[in-house]
């Protein structure tokens, strides 16, 4: 990830157009005309290498001769001349280039490399950033900026469109310039061969123009780079997306259950809530949503009360609601009580709340107060259609106020036309969403409520208490080195479930065995009743060949059931190669559920978890859900939830509740196994009983990528436990460990034991404690980009383990500069402690190639000045403050 010179691309002061032309209707003329026309305030400046001057303006023939060098050059040449222009742009000095022309993906030469792969061997010595190829180009509409050849220019805004359809993004432009919705950057990726996703969403994340970012994705590459930087920009401000095939255009062949149920659309849904990113499915759902996600309130949860003047609006809006999967608020008695006294004695009397077609100004006014003062509702939709009783404008200038000191959300629908035109408008100035049908207001609250659901993952402080797994890494890759010894893809059931019990899943008891005597004696050994299945690493669903026998429970039954096996075995699948069987124990567990846990490997986000309801019918119900991991509790859960399988574990007539705490575990485990083994391509665990006892696997598949194949590594990357050490200070050994998410309630109460006086050292500024949003940005970091080191005592008698120190950095995304800061509990200042951590601060950024370490501390702080000093930093004063700075490719180190 880079923003590097991208502020030359989005921020130019001059502009070279290389290309340029007056010939009617070709691409150089065009891209000129509109550069022109937007009243670029900055040089424009024209190359034509025939003319000295093109459209009446002088052109120099070639990029040498320019009058100096221009901050963003854009191309609009053949293909093969790409390569040559961007390497002598290069050497002028320029560092951003828009490359309109397409072709480049063509060979240069009969077995040579692409024109694309040239124009980036030419760019790279220069780190001259390039968009595009094959790109409508870029507008800037607050600079007058329009380097494309799109039809017309956009309006000016705050909205940030990025695109990797260019015809896209000319209807879109169109579109929104016909409703007055203006833009702040229209970006067209083309090919992205350069740069992409991740690397405008890092600039615009933190761009002060840019209130929303929209995105139209058809595809991501690089899965870790645009988790990493949606991520961080999400934390800002909202991020839109439309993503394009949604509809499956065929079955993905999968060896698995969950490769099968685990599309790569499902995939892109869960990349994009573990983001915080918002997934809508059309175009009029993205401006929609980006309006309402700037104008409204958060919502604090689902309930929606609907307060309207019309029965059949408020119906209307009810379905749309339900058929949503959306919760209608259940009034509560107080608030029907309260109600019942400033409503006349013919309203609903529920909700949605009809307050009569009569209303009058008072009337609307009332009940919205009421519902705003709710405990029991998280947000009001107020619906109107017009009457000839009450202009809707006075309707609306009452309730304004009211709707504005709101604390939760309110969203309006006007139905009808020039009737309530005015009242749309007075609530669309004030700053309130206002939509015409009820239906689109309803999908306008569930896009708020879905945006709130993905951050409150982002800022979400999971439980302290981290379950100790107890995995053992080393015994999974035994069993997996021995398969690719054998050059197996698949390990066998035996394999399978030893794989599941070295990450602590409970598993049956299975023996394998080669032929029909053994598998009796392993039958009488295990225990009566037993089930039999057949072992055959061709055979993967063993019971579509007649592969599987249960409740054994004799030995004649155990031989009679083998040879059947073998012999319908034979006929139906005669190319499998028949390695024995497997003998279990039945796992007699009356009202269990059967689940499903899987694992697989997605193209792009690398892998994925699975969990749904298992059984033999799984791919027919799909009552499932994906994750990416890593997984903590809290995101587990999660997955649970949106599985469809939490209510089935609940208690219901005569069967008892299962164990979910337990599932949750399995999930934990399964988790960590993808983090630890890269190898798998592929895993289910179908079915998993669950019940009161807990879980269990009876059955088990695991395939390994083919041997040579690079795996897709995890697109978030998971806890470091390899950073983990040990520190002496004075005599008393500490943990030194990376910050884990699980650690936000320790970081609260390492910020709460501070003193005013540290605090203000800290933070620069006076405060009483950490809010939980900063808190959650503090413990739930990512490792890509950032590292936090805190230390830790031996755990006392009660079990407490508190922070002690804490050392943090945050990498810009080119690593070439990391921020950092640095806090010591008060009994442990002046004892070397903050020596030693930020000594591992410095050895940790300088392993990751980061140059340089910066800081700043306050006047007063002398004592980090100092260390500083003694350690080779260099000190000085700048604007009321202590800066510091380390060259971590220079010799000069803190002193461990």
């Amino acid at each position: 990830m880079s923003i590097r010179h991208l502020d030359r691309l989005l921020r130019p002061a001059s502009v070279a157009l290389v290309g340029a032309s007056d010939r009617p209707g070709s691409l150089g003329q065009i891209v000129l005309r509109n550069l022109k026309a937007a009243g670029f305030a900055g040089s424009l400046w024209a190359v034509n290498q025939r003319h000295d001057s093109v459209d009446g303006r002088p052109a120099w023939r070639d990029v040498a001769s320019l009058p100096a060098a221009p901050d963003l050059a854009v191309i609009c040449t053949p293909a093969a001349t790409v390569p040559q222009l961007v390497a002598e742009l290069g050497r002028k000095g320029t560092r951003a280039a828009v490359v309109i022309s397409a072709g480049l993906k063509q060979a240069s030469e009969p077995g040579g490399p692409t024109w694309e792969q040239a124009m980036l061997a030419a760019a790279r010595p220069h780190l001259l950033r390039i968009l595009g190829p094959n790109c409508i180009g870029l507008q800037v509409p607050g600079l007058g900026l329009n380097a494309s050849f799109a039809p017309g220019a956009a309006l000016a805004g705050s909205l940030a469109f990025v695109s990797q359809s260019g015809a896209l993004a000319t209807a879109m432009q169109d579109w929104a310039r016909g409703r007055g919705i203006g833009f702040s950057h229209c970006i067209s990726l083309g090919d992205s061969a350069d740069v992409d996703f991740g690397d405008l969403l890092d600039w615009l994340g933190s761009e002060g123009g840019t209130r929303a970012i929209l995105l139209y994705a058809e595809s991501v590459k690089a899965a870790r780079k645009f988790m990493s930087a949606a991520r961080a920009a999400s934390r800002n401000k909202p991020i839109i997306v439309v993503k394009a095939g949604r509809a499956p255009d065929g079955a993905r062949a999968a060896a698995s259950h969950t490769g099968a149920l685990a599309g790569s659309d499902e995939v892109f849904d869960a990349a994009a809530r573990r983001a915080g990113l918002l997934r809508v499915d059309t175009l009029e759902e993205l401006f929609d949503a980006a309006e309402t996600l700037a104008r409204a309130r958060s919502a604090p949860g689902e309930r929606l009360a609907i307060v309207t003047n019309g029965g059949g609006a408020g119906v209307l809006a009810a379905d749309a609601l339900a058929l949503a999967g959306g919760t209608l608020a259940v009034l509560a008695a107080p608030t029907l009580a309260a109600l019942d006294q400033v409503l006349p004695p013919t309203w609903s009397r529920g909700n949605p709340v009809d307050i009569i077609g009569d209303a009058p100004v008072a009337r609307y006014v009332d009940a919205m107060r009421v519902l705003l003062q709710a405990g029991e509702v998280d947000g009001v939709l107020f619906l109107h259609a017009p009457t000839a009783l009450v202009p809707a404008l006075d309707i609306a200038q009452a309730c304004l106020p009211l709707a504005r000191e709101a604390t939760r959300p309110v969203l309006t629908g006007w139905l009808g036309g020039p009737a309530v035109e005015q009242a749309r408008l007075a609530c669309a100035q004030a700053g309130l969403p206002a939509y015409e049908t009820p239906e689109r207001a309803v999908r306008a609250w569930l896009q708020l409520v879905t945006h709130a659901r993905n951050q409150r993952q982002l800022l979400e402080i999971p439980p302290a208490t981290l379950p100790e797994l107890g995995c053992d890494r080393a015994a999974a890759q035994v069993l997996i080195g021995e398969a690719r010894r054998d050059g197996r893809e698949w390990l066998d059931e035996r394999e399978s479930k030893a794989l599941l019990q070295a990450y602590g899943i409970p598993v049956v008891a299975t023996r394998a065995v080669a032929e029909a005597s053994e598998a009796v004696r392993a039958a009488q050994e295990i225990g009566f009743p037993v089930a039999l299945k057949i072992l055959s690493p061709q055979i993967l669903h063993k019971t579509d060949v007649g592969g599987v026998a249960l409740g054994l429970r004799t030995p004649d039954e155990v031989r009679a059931a083998a040879g059947r096996m073998l012999e319908q075995v034979a006929r139906l699948r005669p190319d499998a190669s028949i390695r024995g069987f497997t003998v279990q124990a039945m796992a007699e567990r009356p009202g269990a559920r059967e689940l499903i846990l899987g694992l697989t490997c997605d193209p792009v986000f690398g892998p994925v978890l699975l969990c749904g309801t298992g059984g033999v019918e799984v791919e027919l119900h799909r009552r499932h859900a994906v994750a990416l991991p890593p997984l903590n509790a809290a995101l587990a859960r999660d997955l649970l939830a949106r599985s469809g399988v939490q209510p089935l574990l609940r208690a219901w007539r005569s069967r008892p509740a299962a164990d979910e705490a337990a599932v949750v575990d399995a999930l934990l485990r399964l988790s960590q196994l993808a983090c630890d083994l890269a190898g798998l391509a592929e895993l289910d665990i179908n079915p998993l009983l669950a019940d009161g006892q807990g879980v269990l696997a009876l059955d088990a598949r695991v395939r390994l990528h083919a041997a040579g194949t690079q795996p897709v590594p995890l697109a978030i990357r998971p806890y470091p436990q390899e950073l983990e050490s040990r520190l002496l200070v004075g005599g008393q050994e500490l943990q030194l460990r990376p910050i884990r998410p699980e650690d936000g309630e320790r970081l609260q109460d390492f910020y709460a034991q501070a003193s005013p006086a540290d605090l203000r050292l800290r933070f620069f500024q006076s405060r009483r404690e950490v809010p939980l949003s900063e808190l959650a940005r503090f413990s739930q970091i990512d490792y890509d980009r950032e590292m936090a080191f805190v230390a830790l005592p031996a755990a006392d008698a009660q079990g407490r383990q508190p922070f002690v120190g804490e050392v943090r950095a945050v990498c810009d995304p080119d690593n070439e500069v990391a921020e950092f800061a640095i806090q010591v509990a008060s009994g442990w200042q002046g004892r070397g402690l903050g020596r030693l951590l930020l000594a591992r601060l410095v050895e940790h950024l300088r392993e990751r190639g980061t140059r340089e370490l910066v800081g700043e501390c306050l006047p007063e702080n002398t004592a980090m000045a100092g260390l500083a000093r003694a350690s080779g930093w260099t000190v000085r004063p700048v604007r009321g403050v202590v800066e510091m700075r380390l060259a971590l490719d220079q010799t000069a180190s803190v002193s461990r």
